[in-house]
């Protein structure tokens, strides 16, 4: 057993209270010290003050919920600090308790056993929170949505089957006029806008419901809610470019991508840094991210090729962006799409073209390149060839004898 530091510490995390082992390195099989702290700020201090005075430079904690955040916060940039995975701390049956859980943790730090997770420097920290935030308040607007759309049908009004977005202009001033005691069909119809799809016939049709007086209030509440919500969301936006400022090349190399939008490109440099430095390669990046393809192997016999759970942000964020992609026109992303969509699915193709857009977004931040997109001016031509040789091999087994041959492009009459 061999280490760079002479003595370690393991801490076992919990919401009120701290467990802290620490361990020698020549003499791995005694407790040196051990001691129990709190949680609060002052009680954090004495924790760092015991081991500074047990001569430790290295601490490994278990990354439990969030109560490690205080712990980390207060030791960071003294300390050798290392954030393990669960699992990798897992006890025996029968044999857990805290003191042996933090001495465990430091075992298994000296023995190199730990998975340790990747967490970013405070300044990128502040990036994801403001990210992951607007995130979620983009979800508590899609419930309240469905609220929404809830309370319509107890009202027999069919807006939303009409409109194709509820929350939109015309969805927005109707609703509003509902609100305030507007009831006649025919004049709710002519809030709608004239490019709607409707008629105003088949809005005036669908608008014929009887919303009660409880039924408007409840609406006005959600309603409120969604654009409260909505200038959160601007001002997250709004603050997450303002740090970002300072990155702003990077933000546009990205953005030079098929798919990326500068919101995008934002989200994925608050999630893996904007030089992707913790990361040596493009396919380490994409096995954090967790879109790599996975493998399980047991007497000699190939498993299943699931991929392992990962950054769940990540990849929530690379399948819209490749979803973009491939709706850009001759796009490499489009290329790739069609060539594995027939073959794998919809689904399994776009998990694909998302693990090529994240390692093209790794070379991109950590090389600092400019984006070139592959050549694809035949791509029109070959999904047509690819589509009439599958033709002609279905007319074939159906016993005609039938070939398909390019036609030479007419060349233009002189002038």
């Amino acid at each position: 057993m061999s280490s760079a530091y002479e003595r370690v510490a393991g801490i076992d995390v919990h919401k009120k209270i701290l467990v802290v082992v620490v361990l020698d390195s020549r003499c791995p099989d005694r407790d040196c010290a051990s001691a129990k702290f709190g949680t609060t700020a002052t009680q954090l201090k004495e924790l760092a003050a015991f081991l500074r005075r047990h001569e430790v430079r290295q601490v490994a904690m278990e990354s439990t919920a969030q109560y490690w955040r205080g712990v980390w916060m207060e030791l960071e940039g003294e300390f050798d600090l290392k954030l393990a995975q669960a699992r990798s701390t897992q006890a025996p049956r029968g044999r857990k308790w805290d003191r042996a859980d933090a001495r465990r943790i430091a075992h298994r730090l000296l023995a190199g056993d730990l998975t340790i997770s990747y967490v970013p420097p405070p300044e990128q920290r502040d990036w994801r929170l403001l990210a992951r935030a607007r995130v979620a308040m983009v979800e508590q607007i899609g419930v309240l949505r469905s609220q929404i759309e809830g309370v319509l049908e107890q009202a027999q009004i069919k807006l939303t089957s009409i409109v194709s977005d509820a929350l939109g202009v015309s969805g927005r001033r109707i609703m509003r006029a509902l609100i305030e005691g507007e009831r006649d069909p025919e004049r709710l119809a002519q809030l709608g806008h004239r490019k709607l799809r409707a008629t105003r016939e088949e809005l005036g049709e669908a608008l014929c419901g009887r919303m009660t007086f409880a039924q408007g209030l409840v609406l006005k509440l959600y309603l409120d809610q969604i654009e409260s919500i909505e200038q959160d969301i601007a001002t997250l936006e709004q603050e997450l470019a303002k740090q970002l400022s300072d990155h702003e090349q990077a933000v546009a190399r990205l953005c030079a991508v098929p798919g990326f939008s500068a919101l995008a490109a934002q989200s994925a440099m608050a999630e893996i840094g904007p030089q992707a430095a913790a990361f040596p390669s493009a396919a380490h990046l994409a096995s954090w991210a967790g879109m790599s393809p996975g493998q399980h192997e047991s007497g000699g016999q190939p498993g299943s090729g699931r991929s392992a759970k990962g950054n769940r942000m990540l990849r929530r964020l690379f399948c819209q962006i490749a979803w973009a992609a491939v709706a850009t026109k001759d796009s490499e992303a489009r290329r790739r799409y069609l060539r594995l969509v027939a073959r794998k699915g919809p689904q399994k193709a776009i998990w694909a073209v998302a693990h090529y857009i994240i390692r093209v977004t790794w070379k991109l931040l950590h090389d600092g390149v400019d984006y070139i997109s592959p050549d694809t001016s035949g791509l029109r031509t070959r999904t047509l060839l690819k589509r009439a040789n599958r033709i002609t091999a279905e007319l074939r087994r159906l016993g005609y004898s039938i070939t398909f041959s390019a036609t030479p492009a007419p060349q233009p009459s002189p002038a």
